[in-house]
């Protein structure tokens, strides 16, 4: 196989301990990222890199590869990026555990786009929908210019203006990336948060201030991420919807 899907677990979110294996509908929410990730590229392609044994138990008594890795990972990243290293894929892809209703095809796309385009590391956005509010600083917004290269990425509302915007469609990250290992060791051996990523704790910017060209893709299908207690009945609706 020329890709995998590392999914990056970790227990002790700042902001929603124990996220990983919050249950919506049912089902924790790791499984839900996981099962849809294997559906792109196959159960034994997917690898969930963790630091805390209930997360790994979990998934490999459900017939996922768990990888465990350090504590101190500074980032979700970087945590897929020590899992990389006993692996050998052409194509990595990074789909966030917080993502439980990302899409497959969306997997498919940004392992085919990296292919075609070797040189570039892949994320894709979707438009903010009427419901949510663009100036939330949950919601990382991102621009970029007419040949999709990302130009930035942030929580603050972007791109802002003195005139009224009423019109405008802010558009959102979504987090699935794709890049092969060679750019995941420059990100890694950084050693520390890039200024701008520390500062709007956003970790692919990292990537920016290493000069490396981040192309943006359009999802197929809107995605809700769990990143507060309070999401979760916004994305378990979802889910019902969806199912």
């Amino acid at each position: 196989m020329e890709a995998c899907v590392i999914i990056p677990a970790r227990f002790k979110s700042s902001r929603f301990p124990g996220k990983p294996l919050v249950k919506l509908k049912g089902k924790e929410m790791i499984l839900w990222v996981a099962e849809l990730s294997a559906k792109a590229v196959n159960i034994s392609n997917v690898f969930i890199a963790t630091d805390d044994l209930r997360i790994s138990k979990l998934v490999e008594k459900n017939g996922f590869n768990s990888i465990l890795t350090s504590p101190d990972s500074l980032t979700g990243t970087d945590r897929v990026a020590e899992a990389a290293e006993g692996l050998d894929y052409e194509v990595i892809v990074n789909v966030q555990g917080d993502e439980p209703l990302v899409s497959p095809i969306d997997i498919r796309k940004a392992i085919d786009l990296k292919i075609k385009f070797p040189n570039s590391i892949f994320n894709s956005y979707c438009a903010i929908k009427k419901n949510e509010n663009p100036m939330s600083r949950n919601i990382p917004k991102v621009i970029f210019n007419e040949k999709n290269d990302l130009i930035y990425i942030s929580r603050a509302l972007i791109p802002e203006s003195k005139e009224n915007l009423r019109d405008y469609i802010y558009k959102k990250q979504v987090c699935i990336y794709s890049y092969n290992k060679s750019e995941l060791f420059k990100f890694k051996n950084f050693g520390r948060k890039s200024v701008i990523e520390k500062i709007e704790d956003i970790e692919i910017l990292r990537f920016l201030e290493l000069g490396i060209n981040i192309k943006m893709f359009e999802a197929s299908t809107s995605s809700l991420a769990v990143d507060i207690p309070s999401d979760v009945g916004v994305v378990e609706k979802a889910l019902s919807i969806k199912n």
